[in-house]
């Protein structure tokens, strides 16, 4: 399946000046982006099979929307599945493509009338079951005209992937050598519209990136709390939330108020 990049005539990522939240004074991230790690390890800290911490997963996804959504928060992103975890064994895989068809299917109606705008990043490969692909296609319609929060939920992706596509995309534009900038190339990532991300929080206390949205996070804040996705709920992402405004934001430079400063 191919994902429709439109802007919805907003400008691009390429057009926008950078934005600069310094996270101090109580500011709401505009964007957050969280990787929801640790439904294997809850599973099994209760003896029960993998599956059944995928299936645990569901309340804190609905719950973390809902927080982000009553929060101001713009943007959300979503890690789902990775083009790595393609690897995980066949099961657990086709339980995934099951579960996330039917959380789709429960919730799509809910999100609408939430005013959430929901895109999915990735989805390319044949394996993904054409019934949920077209799942995917449904609610982007259904949702294509809402503006109180965009869900980006990030399925069959990478990182990796999408900086390579956009160099090709940048070739095939014809795009002279010299000419490429760093706006340039944003230009033809996946939904180019999409904000820098400002927070990511990673649940479950693993401190790795993962190869999720390589491009965006290149100055995000990042929280680790150590509680495991499917019991991550709406006061914790407040609290992250909350870490992420006490954070002095400095984008490889000094604060104003630092300017002068004479210590070393």
């Amino acid at each position: 399946m191919t994902i429709q990049q439109t802007t919805d005539g907003l400008p691009s990522s390429a057009e926008r000046p950078p934005r600069r939240d310094t996270g101090r004074g109580g500011r709401v991230p505009r964007h957050v982006a969280c990787v929801m790690d640790g439904n294997g390890r809850w599973a099994q800290s209760r003896s029960l099979p993998r599956t059944s911490g995928h299936s645990a997963a569901e309340a804190a996804v609905i719950d973390v929307i809902e927080a982000a959504r009553n929060s101001g928060v713009g943007w959300l992103s979503l890690y789902a599945f990775s083009t790595e975890n393609w690897d995980r064994p066949s099961h657990e895989v086709d339980f995934l493509m099951r579960l996330v068809r039917r959380v789709v299917r429960k919730h799509a109606l809910l999100l609408h009338a939430r005013g959430v705008r929901c895109r999915f990043l990735g989805v390319r490969d044949p394996r993904i079951p054409p019934a949920l692909a077209q799942d995917f296609e449904d609610l982007m319609t259904l949702t294509a005209e809402n503006r109180r929060m965009t869900l980006t939920v990030a399925f069959d992706h990478g990182g990796r992937r999408d900086i390579v596509e956009a160099a090709r995309s940048l070739l095939r534009s014809g795009t002279p050598a010299d000419a490429v900038t760093e706006q340039t190339f944003a230009g033809h990532l996946p939904y180019p519209d999409t904000p820098d991300v400002d927070l990511v929080i990673r649940t479950s206390g693993e401190q790795r990136i993962s190869n999720f949205m390589l491009w965006q996070v290149a100055y995000a804040e990042w929280v680790f709390p150590p509680v495991l996705w499917p019991d991550f709920r709406a006061s914790h992402f407040l609290q992250c939330l909350h870490t992420f405004q006490q954070r002095d934001r400095r984008f490889g430079g000094v604060l104003p108020t630092e300017i002068g400063d004479s210590r070393p």
